[in-house]
């Protein structure tokens, strides 16, 4: 399967065009007691549909070892006190911080939380060195999407002030399905 991957940045706090509110309740706690049991939950409930499945394989071991690190955060969105999407940042660079996972769980797609979710995130990427002593201040935020993410990812991303910055195609194999948000277990 030919892949293509956007690259995206933002240079500046400037470059964050905010979304409207949502139109439910939306609240976003950042995660700061490292859980690899809960990050693999959002991983796979989020990203299960859209071929999510590089960490899939991933033992707890490596899931702390990746997220035990100064400046990788984890924030999780909830409505009505129910988990609805996650995004990960991965400040461990210098002055570059990474929006390494984001997105909704499917039953809340479509009601207007992704891109106030991603204001969020936006802001708190440009924030995260406050959190982190001797951090050095945000200069840069990234993200990639690719054509097997979900189809508002790139919109939601250039409406919020993302730059495109490169572009790259590739061929891949994929299985036949995503995994689902439940990997391993029988659909329906």
């Amino acid at each position: 399967m030919e892949i293509t991957t956007w690259h995206l940045e933002q240079t500046s706090p400037d470059d964050l065009s905010t979304a409207k509110p949502p139109a439910v309740p939306v609240t976003v706690t950042r995660s700061e007691l490292v859980s690899p049991e809960l990050n693999r939950y959002l991983y796979s409930a989020v990203g299960g549909d859209w071929f999510w499945i590089d960490r899939l394989g991933w033992t707890w071991s490596q899931w702390v070892e990746w997220l035990d690190r100064p400046g990788v955060e984890t924030w999780v969105a909830y409505v009505q006190g129910t988990p609805c999407g996650y995004f990960e940042l991965d400040g461990s660079g210098d002055g570059d911080v990474e929006l390494a996972y984001f997105g909704l769980m499917s039953s809340f797609v479509g009601k207007g939380i992704g891109g106030h979710l991603l204001t969020v995130a936006l802001r708190e990427a440009w924030a995260l060195a406050g959190r982190w002593p001797g951090k050095t201040a945000t200069r840069r935020v990234t993200v990639h999407t690719c054509t097997t993410d979900g189809p508002a990812a790139l919109k939601n991303y250039q409406a919020r002030g993302f730059r495109l910055f490169r572009t790259e195609t590739e061929q891949a194999e994929l299985p036949a399905e995503t995994p689902g948000p439940w990997p391993g277990a029988a659909k329906g």
